[in-house]
């Protein structure tokens, strides 16, 4: 697949240029395809190409470049014609040739996404944050700063900053198409890319990096895409930890500190730092249970277990290192009295190691101090009961004591620099890397409690489920004990109906552990996921602080609380307009009750990575949240392919985690806070048309009769539960007869899949429509940044719809009324976003997103028609008469190739 001239490496065969001969070639003549970004993919194309030829023969090369060019074609006349020429060559290759041509596009796909990352962070590394004239990037945490001061004043602002909180929670996502050998295989290349983009590479040196990016692509080319079994709990916490391992330890440290020199200032000499370590990790990967019948209290266990040994490993490993550069001469950087009781204790602990210690670092106090801390540390992993640490506490206070001997004794930049760093690794991340947030269905409690109830010789009459809840309280008081209170105190109640739901599991930790006194501590967090549940949360909250557990732990904990909003069952439930309003509703009433009852509240957002489950970019999210309800705190939910995209480059999460921060902070700024507050009252009777037209459209769809089996032929979403993808069940029964035997995540990626994007935008069009105002429209797009944000992710999910294929999905399932029902929406939708925005076209605020869907469709386009055929073939009476087994397998695994490459394409799944 070539994707420019053929140049010198490149084998003799025709080609076909997307950039010179498409609707690319404008976007870089008008400046919107950056030209280094056309450069890499261009490169990286021409690489692919010369691979295929090798590894199928020009014939294959031949059959991918056609079907480029007439997608491509299509693509840009928007033509019946065009795509029906794609469509007959699609048909025309056998099973065997198709599965390589999907498996091609795909592989194209991924190395797109590569250049564009790399793209972005060459783009981030530009740029200079204190240029000088002053200018500051926007969304940067010192224009927020900067802002928040000339509002409330810097003292103040300086507080808040003291008191900011940022808490992602890592989640396994049961869509994530990718193998974790294929996004291996993706890194391997990202680096040779970066390599490659170096100007002081010699000949030799560029030859070297071409033979060895040609070897790398052949291997994600040869590499199968489909797991062939199912990622196991465990799997899933070994790839977060691939992470944590790659980027997040490194990359705290960056962010804090570049958090404190946009307090500070550029020209500031090293000090007692005043940022600190605002976020904290939590992880539901290995923890989360609800419908997860493969994550145990075992695995629970193994799961805490795996992430202590990797952060205590990196921890032994950077006190080792810092350590051991902190070669300073006693007579030039004098130990303080503190540090010498503290040798004296380490000497103490263990005579062989402290001597053998100073006998390396001679007349280096601090030297000698922190090896011994790294030896101790390393005691800690391998449970050597002698030296370990018995946690994070005991080592903080150790290191803070180097920290202070090296400040008395003048040496600012090593107290401040990499020992500070060190610090707020061990305060982000403690002796557990991530808390371990348990969730489990509030049915599931009830279930236990009457099997309790009913057993006649205690325990040992209880049904496997309810025996395997018990012991899970269990596991969280071995891990507060052998990793501190902090691993796992966290208790997330899927479906929270009453108060009693809550009370139900302080009664199953009492019974588990034998009394309240032995129980684990336990903060229960409630998840308000259904629309009625969303409009009840403050009168169960008000039951809830009634509870004598919940009013001890609000005593022990400052009056803390968190309160989770689901935004993917919220959206099934009423549709995407009405759930969006509803969940804001929820937040403006949750953050009035939290102020009544002096409550320091965090909401937690179970946002997806898709716009049909609370998605799209976090910090415009944060700054439309409703007065009160951020208070400069904020945790969400992020998923698998989100937690790559976000945290796995280190540069693009450094910018990630400030431009967080910066919102988090800005949130709470009282010209943000008057502005939503302002906005909510003002359009208020809009929220109530909105809500109600895009509802009774929605309702109007969904409670069809026999939507939810037409739902299933019209989609791959069958197809998909035979997708290896994640540990946990795609859906809660055998046979999908409603909505409520769904899963929101799958229920996100079939319509994805099949190019609607229904799950991000139907109803808006009839709400809008029948407003029917303009002027009205256009003024609170301009001033409601709730209702701007709505139509922003709405043009950003339509943008990655194309209506000629929705017509060719919708037509499987022979219900001409619900086909016109969702085309004609689809139009209507298109049709109103723009009148209300005043754009022309979609996206046209965006351009880095515009570009990015450009470049990508008329390739995503390819994949579904592969997609499609197969789909036809499978839903087709007459073909299933015909078709053995062989030929049916043939064609899923060819539909699950093209899931998988229209995945990458789209860059989204659930």
């Amino acid at each position: 697949m070539t994707n420019g001239a053929p140049s010198n490496h490149s084998p003799r065969h025709a080609s076909v240029d997307p950039i010179d001969d498409s609707a690319a070639a404008r976007q870089v003549r008008s400046g919107e395809v950056p030209e280094a970004l056309r450069a890499d993919v261009r490169f990286l194309g021409e690489l692919l190409g010369r691979v295929l030829a090798e590894s199928g023969g020009q014939d294959l090369l031949d059959d991918v470049e056609k079907l480029r060019a007439l997608t491509i074609d299509a693509y840009e006349r928007n033509g019946e014609a065009s795509i029906e020429d794609a469509e007959a060559l699609v048909e025309s290759f056998s099973l065997d040739r198709a599965e390589q041509v999907a498996r091609a596009f795909t592989c194209y796909f991924h190395l797109v996404n590569l250049a564009e990352e790399r793209h972005r962070v060459r783009v981030l590394l530009a740029r200079d944050p204190w240029s000088t004239d002053g200018h500051r990037p926007a969304e940067s945490f010192a224009s927020a700063f900067a802002s928040l001061s000339d509002e409330v004043g810097d003292a103040e602002a300086r507080e808040r900053v003291a008191n900011l909180e940022f808490r992602p929670v890592l989640t396994a996502h049961p869509t994530e198409a990718r193998r974790r050998a294929i996004a291996y295989a993706i890194r391997r290349i990202s680096e040779l890319v970066a390599e490659h983009d170096d100007p002081r590479l010699g000949a030799l040196a560029q030859a070297e990096n071409e033979r060895q990016l040609l070897a790398e692509i052949d291997t994600l080319w040869r590499t199968a895409p489909l797991r062939s079994n199912r990622p196991t709990p465990l799997d899933e916490v070994r790839t977060a930890m691939n992470i944590f391992d790659q980027t997040l330890f490194q990359v705290l440290p960056r962010v804090y500190r570049l958090i404190d020199e946009r307090l500070a200032g550029p020209d500031a000499s090293p000090r007692v730092p005043e940022s600190h370590a605002f976020v904290r990790f939590g992880s539901w990967i290995g923890a989360d249970r609800d419908g997860n019948p493969f994550v145990t209290s075992k695995i629970t266990r193994k799961a805490a277990a795996i992430a202590s040994e990797h952060v205590l490993l990196g921890l032994e490993r950077a006190t080792d290192r810092i350590g051991r550069t902190l070669t300073l001469d006693a007579g030039d950087t004098p130990a303080s009295q503190e540090l010498q009781d503290l040798w004296r204790r380490q000497r103490a602990l263990s005579e062989e190691l402290t001597a053998d210690v100073a006998t390396r670092s001679p007349n280096e106090p601090h030297r000698r101090v922190l090896l011994v801390v790294a030896e101790r540390i390393g005691a800690t992993r391998r449970r050597n009961a002698d030296l370990a640490y018995d946690g994070p506490d005991a080592l903080l206070e150790d290191l803070r004591i180097v920290q202070r001997s090296l400040a008395e004794a003048g040496d600012l930049r090593n107290a401040y620099g990499e020992v500070q760093h060190l610090i707020w690794q061990v305060e982000t991340f403690g002796f557990h890397l991530a808390e371990l947030e348990v969730r489990q269905h509030s049915k599931v409690h009830r279930q236990t409690l009457e099997a309790i109830a009913a057993g006649a010789h205690g325990d040992e009459d209880l049904d496997d489920q309810s025996a395997e809840v018990l012991e899970v309280f269990r596991v969280i008081a071995h891990l507060q004990s052998r990793y501190g209170v902090d691993a796992a105190r966290r208790y997330i109640i899927s479906f929270t109906q009453s108060a009693d739901d809550i009370a139900n599991v302080y009664r199953l930790a009492e019974h588990a552990l034998g009394s309240s006194e032995a129980a684990p501590v336990l903060d229960v967090i409630p998840l308000f996921e259904t629309f009625d549940d969303l409009n009840a949360s403050t009168d169960i909250l008000d039951r809830m602080i009634e509870i004598p557990e919940v009013k001890k732990r609000l005593e022990q904990s400052g009056r803390r609380l968190e309160v989770m909003l689901g935004y993917s069952d919220s959206s099934k439930d009423v549709g995407p307009v009405s759930a969006t309003l509803a969940l804001y509703d929820a937040q403006a009433r949750i953050a009035d009750w939290a102020k009544r009852n002096d409550i320091v509240l965090t909401l937690f957002h179970g946002r997806g990575g898709s716009l049909g489950r609370g998605g799209g970019p976090a910090n415009e999210a944060v700054l439309a949240q409703p007065p009160g309800s951020v208070d400069g705190r904020f945790k969400l939910t992020e998923q698998g392919e989100v937690i790559f995209a976000q945290y796995g480059d280190p540069v693009i999460a450094v910018r990630h985690l400030e431009q967080i921060a910066a919102a988090t902070l800005m949130a709470s700024a009282p010209s943000i806070e008057e502005r939503n507050a302002r906005a909510a009252t003002e359009f208020s009777e809009l929220a109530a048309q909105l809500d109600r037209v895009s509802r009774e459209r929605f309702f109007r769809l969904v409670r069809s009769e026999g939507f939810a089996p037409w739902f299933g032929l019209v989609t791959p979403q069958e197809e998909i539960g035979l997708l290896a993808l994640g540990s946990r069940p795609a859906r809660r029964g055998l046979s999908l007869e409603s909505l409520e035997d769904l899963r929101a995540i799958p229920w996100v990626f079939a319509w994805t899949q099949a190019r609607i994007n229904l799950t991000g935008w139907f109803g808006l069009g009839s709400a809008l429509a029948a407003v029917g105002d303009e002027k009205l429209l256009r003024d609170a797009y301009d001033r409601w940044p709730l209702f701007r944000t709505m139509i922003e992710n709405v043009e950003m999910s339509l943008a990655k719809t194309d209506e000629r294929l929705a017509r060719r999905y919708l037509a499987l399932g022979d219900r001409q009324d619900l086909a016109d029902l969702v085309l004609d929406e689809m139009a209507l939708t298109r049709e109103w976003a723009l009148k209300t925005s005043g754009a022309s076209e979609l996206l046209a605020d965006r351009p880095v997103l515009r570009r990015a869907v450009r470049l990508r469709s008329p390739y995503v386009d390819a994949l579904s028609l592969l997609q499609l055929r197969a789909l036809r073939a499978l839903r087709s009476d007459a073909d299933a008469s015909t078709i053995d087994d062989t030929q049916q397998d043939e064609l899923r695994r060819l539909l699950l190739l093209a899931v998988n490459g229209v995945a990458a394409g789209l860059q989204n799944t659930g």
